[in-house]
């Protein structure tokens, strides 16, 4: 009989250290080494995990919680399911502002931890009262020994993956990594990771995936937030229509914007071709590495991690439901589309 080398004493204990795959067959006509680091083996199966117990317990070391507190928190879907099943071991209630854009999945999952799940329209303006982030700030007020999270705006979202993302992706490299490419919702993980690799090594390429319609990819150009970009897009938990300070502009290199379509059939591809179960930010973030391909970003030295956020199972009811597709109208695979296009379809 096998003995157990050690037995944890709660999921929590499960955090970090993800494994690292090599991509063989989805960018195999692609000059350059391409690997994934899966975050869907965080006990809540995203990169959320990371961010959730080091705030919380950031929180613990500093007296602001006690069991029986309330955790508030905006997110769309990954983030509260981090939340939510760490509040369920350490004795919390949870309470979340979720965007109508996060699938069903996402939400019957925080209740099925206990959550208290408020719904919140997506396609209104930060400063709404109807916004996630605004009905989140309202129930922080009126709630008695309550905190609220706001991962938007919360610097330790940023320190939790300097910690640790980016010296498992360092390490796991051999300090060989020249690209990372991860996607950009808070910024958290991507401004984390890079931080800590650019302190490594300045030379290492750090390329964020923007939305059509979020204002993430021009602020980081020009340095100026234009609402003109902000039109409703599908993909959940990529770009925004505010600028998170948890976005450390300093330490990526570029964005590169992909369409809802593409991003949804480039998912489907990964499951396929690799036999990886992923979610729509993962088919975003292979989308852009395959743009950034065709421009010629990278070579035959090129070692390329891509961070893959989630898992596929939190999709069922979208990117991996044929009527769900039919019904945004995605039924060309792989069609490039004009900005204006673009803009057209998520506007109808």
């Amino acid at each position: 009989m096998l003995k157990n080398n050690k037995i944890h004493n709660n999921l929590l204990e499960l955090i970090g250290n993800t494994p690292m795959i090599r991509l063989n067959k989805i960018l195999s006509s692609y000059a350059g080494e391409y690997l994934a680091k899966l975050e869907a083996h965080n006990p809540g199966h995203s990169s959320k995990d990371r961010i959730a117990i080091y705030i919380l317990e950031q929180a613990e070391k500093e007296g602001k919680l006690k069991p029986g507190d309330t955790i508030i928190e905006t997110t769309s879907g990954n983030t509260g399911y981090s939340i939510a099943m760490a509040c369920v071991i350490k004795g919390y209630k949870c309470i979340l502002a979720v965007s109508n854009k996060s699938s069903a999945d996402k939400i019957s999952l925080l209740r099925s931890l206990g959550a208290e799940v408020h719904v919140c329209p997506s396609n209104v303006a930060a400063d709404d009262p109807r916004s996630y982030y605004e009905v989140a700030k309202r129930l922080h007020k009126s709630i008695p020994n309550s905190i609220y999270i706001n991962q938007y705006f919360n610097q330790l979202n940023i320190d939790a993956h300097y910690l640790t993302t980016g010296p498992e992706i360092w390490d796991q490299t051999d300090g060989e990594i020249t690209h990372l490419v991860a996607c950009g919702g808070t910024g958290g993980t991507i401004s984390g990771s890079a931080r800590f690799l650019k302190e490594k090594n300045p030379a290492i390429k750090v390329i964020g995936i923007d939305a059509y319609g979020s204002v993430i990819q021009k602020y980081h150009e020009t340095g100026q937030f234009d609402k003109d970009e902000i039109f409703p897009y599908r993909i959940e938990g990529l770009g925004k229509n505010l600028i998170p300070t948890a976005t450390d502009f300093t330490v990526i290199d570029r964005y590169i914007k992909v369409t809802d379509e593409e991003s949804a059939y480039t998912a489907r591809d990964i499951a396929r071709e690799e036999g990886i179960f992923v979610g729509y930010t993962s088919g975003a973030a292979i989308q852009g590495v395959k743009q950034l391909a065709e421009e010629g970003e990278f070579d035959a030295s090129s070692k390329v991690v891509v961070i893959f956020p989630d898992h596929g199972s939190r999709y069922m009811s979208k990117i991996y439901c044929d009527k769900w597709m039919e019904d945004q109208g995605f039924t060309a695979p792989k069609t490039q589309k004009t900005t204006k296009a673009i803009q057209q379809l998520n506007k109808n």
